[in-house]
């Protein structure tokens, strides 16, 4: 859109103002009107216009244009002295750079606002009241006609004020808008953007107040914010207003809902985390309202500040305003949205949208891969923006009143950032906070800088100093780390765009739901092994029997723990299913619709016993690796309750949440008749083989899988080879013994044939072939001895899977191989 909009009345000479032109109501105004009315008001306008007849809740509310704010300065003859006050500005130097921004602001303020355009607001503001009632209270905020913007969004540049009641403070909020024009970062970030200072206007809108105080509020994208992966909507959310959500004052609830199965119906969260929410902003008395932050109380910290149908309505929501937005552009545009729920009515309120900026401008084409060689220990954990890393000197800032002590090229260390400190933080290596979430102001300008951020660390400004030589780390998932001194680690990119694909399917081994997104966007073609065990043991850490028989479970710490853990769910089976079902739902979507494989539990004996309440269940055992592990105790009196756990986890997988992508497998499964038991156990507890295109797959890692898959086909939809398991029971070597390691080797000429036979096996019996060892990851002769022997399939940890890619294509190509188009 052009922004560049017609000329001051002060450059062109004349006055261009006459009675009832300063007012626009959200009715009458639409996304055209950027240049009138700015573009969150024009948002505004249109979403109160086309969308509440599609359920998008707007407040009702009316636009002072920016007419009216070039015709106050006109009429107080301010636009000179304005320019002079910005004229030769250093935006460099960060005390200059106050003082004539101050300075402006002092202009804009004093000019007043023209008896006619007072009388305007006036006249609006009172019809206003007639639609909401004399209990009305507004929010008085800025919109800039260069703001949300698809390429710049201005976000937090300019001023608002919130819950302000009677025409003197409103009209006096007006002018502080007006003046925030000017405010130090929104200077420097025109600056920077290249906008012109006196070709961008400021409108005001006023709309109905939220009383979000009584209730909740937050930030939707409908997009990861991380990865750029476009199928989610991600909700944040904290009590009380939302300006603590925005500015990363508090570390907020998260929620995910998966776009393509919400449209066929099947509404449910797709992934959730618990914010700890330590403060809400609420109200204080006065007529233009301030605000203050009060501790929350413990019961509220503990629970999620919303509901899951309030969290899905507000995912329906956002995905009718992102199908608006994306039509009127001709493009998909994916959008940044600030909710609120009214603690008056108990509605949900959409109070804003804008094109998102930042993920959804990403190359996705090239694949910049982070490989860690060596670091120092931990100082510090919190949640990872981006994924890259840096190293720097630290300096901690503790009040803005330090900021002129950075250097560029360190690392910023403070308990939260705001809008006022872009300066810093644009010349900053990386940038780690005590305080905020994914979707806070550090988190946001990190993104758009492409600089390492870790943020919610709650203890960064206390455990690190000014001057310690320090590394952030965003390149191990969702949790970011500071290291003590520089990291080694090399960076590969790779573009994507000319890459070929092999005839031999590549494949991913994903057990942890927080890097799915992100590796997802490696050349694949599905997840040949996502081991539940990962999620049980990080998400879950409760052994499945505690769960299932909580009264079994004596010790008083244990007892408190796991109530603490799942005090969100109607029972603690409960909260075994929904975060097992929501670890396995986020796998299935990163990679939907491609194959996601899902091992059911395969923990041996002493891993159990770790979890907590493990040890009431679990025996000790010489030698777990091929002891009470895998499919021996799925059927077994000791842990049937917990497999049943495991079945309802994934039938809502499939069922509820509907990722029919996911398939299911069996590990260790000895016997013949051992498969029969598991297979006519999981069709009791709702997963049968066949309905609904449900397949069962089966671990070949047993040599006796391999000598009878004749008889293992009969009952079972594919095998995946464990080389590991394989290697150890045809080698006789006890993976876990360090004594024997040396003999540990895939390469063996007997493990060799054993997995050719069980290919050849396989496709006898023309059922799929994989494997999900690590064999064909480290060493490039298994990789080539598969491929020769015709796998279907290879499964590679995430960081393998180029190299690996490559080895095959050149491989195939010296074989005659191609890949098919339906392949």
């Amino acid at each position: 859109m052009d922004t560049c909009l017609v000329e001051s009345a002060a450059d062109s000479g004349k006055i261009r103002a006459k009675s009832g032109r300063f007012i626009r109501f959200f009715s009458e105004i639409g996304i055209k009107d950027v240049p009138l009315v700015g573009g969150k008001n024009a948002s505004l306008g249109e979403m109160f216009t086309d969308l509440t007849p599609k359920g998008i809740a707007v407040p009702h509310g009316f636009a002072i244009t920016a007419d009216a704010y070039r015709y106050t300065l006109d009429q107080a003859g301010a636009w000179q002295a304005l320019r002079k006050s910005l004229d030769g500005l250093n935006p460099s130097d960060v005390a200059d750079l106050a003082r004539r921004a101050a300075r402006a602001r002092e202009i804009v303020y004093g000019a007043g606002l023209p008896t006619d355009l007072q009388a305007e607001i006036s006249e609006a503001l009172a019809k206003l009241t007639r639609e909401y009632g004399p209990q009305l209270t507004v929010a008085v905020r800025s919109s800039a006609t260069a703001e949300d913007l698809p390429d710049a969004s201005f976000a937090g540049q300019h001023d608002s004020y919130l819950n302000v009641g009677g025409e003197a403070y409103v009209l006096d909020a007006v002018r502080h808008c007006f003046a925030s024009l000017f405010t130090d970062r929104a200077i420097r970030y025109r600056i920077d953007n290249g906008f012109d200072h006196f070709k961008v206007f400021i409108s005001v809108g006023i709309m109905k107040m939220v009383r979000s105080d009584l209730a909740s509020s937050g930030v939707i994208f409908t997009i990861d914010t991380e990865t750029g992966f476009k199928d989610v909507v991600f909700i944040t959310g904290a009590y009380g207003l939302g300006e603590n959500v925005v500015q990363g004052a508090v570390d907020p609830d998260e929620f995910y809902v998966f776009k393509p199965t919400y449209r066929e119906g099947k509404k449910a969260v797709l992934k959730r985390t618990l914010g700890s929410k330590q403060i809400r902003m609420v109200f204080s008395q006065g007529g233009r309202t301030t605000t203050r932050n009060m501790p929350t109380d413990r019961k509220h910290r503990e629970s999620y500040c919303i509901s899951d149908a309030e969290v899905l309505a507000l995912a329906g929501q956002a995905i009718i305003i992102e199908d608006h937005y994306s039509a009127k552009a001709g493009k998909p545009r994916p959008m940044d949205i600030e909710w609120a729920k009214d603690g008056l009515d108990g509605r949900l309120y959409i109070v804003q949208a804008r094109p998102e900026t930042v993920a959804s401008r990403r190359d996705h084409t090239v694949i910049e891969e982070f490989r860690i060689k060596k670091h120092g220990p931990v100082k510090v954990e919190g949640r990872a923006v981006g994924a890259r890393i840096a190293s720097g000197v630290a300096r901690v800032i503790e009040h803005v009143s330090e900021l002129s002590s950075f250097i560029p090229g360190e690392i910023l260390v403070a308990d939260a950032t705001s809008p006022d400190w872009g300066t810093v933080m644009k010349s900053a290596a990386g940038i780690v906070t005590n305080r905020g979430g994914r979707t806070c102001h550090a988190a946001i300008v990190a993104r758009e800088l492409g600089i390492s951020a870790i943020v919610g660390t709650d203890v960064a400004t206390r455990v690190i100093k000014t001057g310690e030589l320090i590394s952030v780390c965003c390149a191990e998932g969702d949790v970011g780390r500071v290291y003590e001194g520089a990291m080694d680690f090399e960076v590969e990119k790779t573009d994507l765009s000319n890459l070929k694909r092999p005839a031999t399917q590549i494949m991913m081994n994903v057990g942890n739901p927080d890097v799915a997104f992100g590796v997802s966007a490696l050349p694949n073609d599905g997840v040949g092994l996502a081991r539940m065990e990962f999620i049980i043991a990080n998400s879950i850490r409760i052994h499945p029997m505690a769960l299932a028989h909580p009264e079994k479970i004596v010790d008083p710490k244990e007892r408190d723990e796991i109530a603490r853990l799942t005090a969100n769910c109607p029972t603690p089976a409960a909260f075994f299913v929904q975060r097992l079902s929501e670890g396995v739902a986020t796998i299935a979507a990163a990679f939907h619709p491609k194959p996601v494989i899902v091992r059911m539990s395969d923990f041996k004996t002493n891993e159990y016993a770790s979890l907590l309440g493990g040890r009431v269940f679990e025996t000790v055992e010489a030698n777990p690796m091929i002891g009470f592990r895998g499919a021996s105790r799925y059927a077994h009196p000791a842990y049937r309750d917990g497999f049943a756990l495991e079945c309802a986890a994934m039938k809502r997988v499939r069922e509820e949440m509907g990722f029919v992508n996911v398939k299911l497998m069996i590990p260790f499964c000895r016997r013949v008749e051992e498969a029969e038991r598991v297979i006519l156990l999981m069709r009791e507890l709702g997963l049968e083989r066949g309905k609904d295109g449900l397949e069962i797959y089966v671990m070949c890692e047993i040599p006796n899988n391999v000598v009878l898959i004749d008889q293992f086909s009969k009952h079972f939809d594919g095998f995946s080879i464990g080389s590991n398991d394989l290697t150890q029971l045809t080698l006789g070597v006890d993976r876990d013994s360090v004594i024997v390691a040396f003999d540990f080797d895939e390469r063996d000429e007997g493990v060799k044939t054993m997995i050719r036979l069980a290919v050849e096996g396989a496709k006898r019996n023309g059922r799929h072939c994989g494997i999900c060892g690590q064999a064909p990851s480290d060493y490039p002769e298994i990789a080539e001895f598969l491929v020769r022997i015709g796998i279907d399939s290879i499964s590679l940890s995430p960081d393998s899977v180029l190299r690996t890619t490559n080895r095959v294509l050149e491989l195939e190509r010296k074989l005659g191989r191609t890949r098919q188009p339906d392949h």
